[in-house]
């Protein structure tokens, strides 16, 4: 496969070759980890059609912070890493909106079943 980039190579634009031999460009793992961690993401967004009682506090706890960590590493390893902390961030906002969303929902199925014994 490396021979054959290296036959391509002289003919990409002088723009493409800067990203290509960029410390965080397609050679390296710092851009296909968080390329790869998109699905994440997408499933994230599918996820949101799911009712709340049927979503996991401990998944989405995880997600939340997780996304809160590796968002804070990416900017402390070198090269900074934008790909990595922007998908994080937003697998965090993710986690935090479903957490909401099922403790709204348990904080009303409480009150509703409150209101039933009384």
């Amino acid at each position: 496969m490396c021979e054959i980039l290296q036959i391509f190579y002289p003919w990409l634009p002088s723009f493409a070759k800067v990203l290509w031999n960029h410390e965080a460009g397609p050679k390296t793992i710092f851009f296909w980890a968080p390329t790869f961690k998109w699905c994440l993401v997408i499933a994230g967004v599918a996820d949101l059609r799911r009712p709340a009682e049927k979503l996991s506090t401990y998944q989405n706890t995880a997600l939340f912070l997780t996304g809160l960590i590796w968002t804070r590493y990416s900017f402390v390893i070198r090269p900074i890493n934008y790909n990595l902390a922007s998908v994080n961030f937003i697998v965090s906002s993710i986690g935090m909106y479903q957490l909401s969303r099922k403790i709204k929902y348990e904080s009303l199925k409480w009150r509703t079943a409150k209101i039933k014994e009384l």
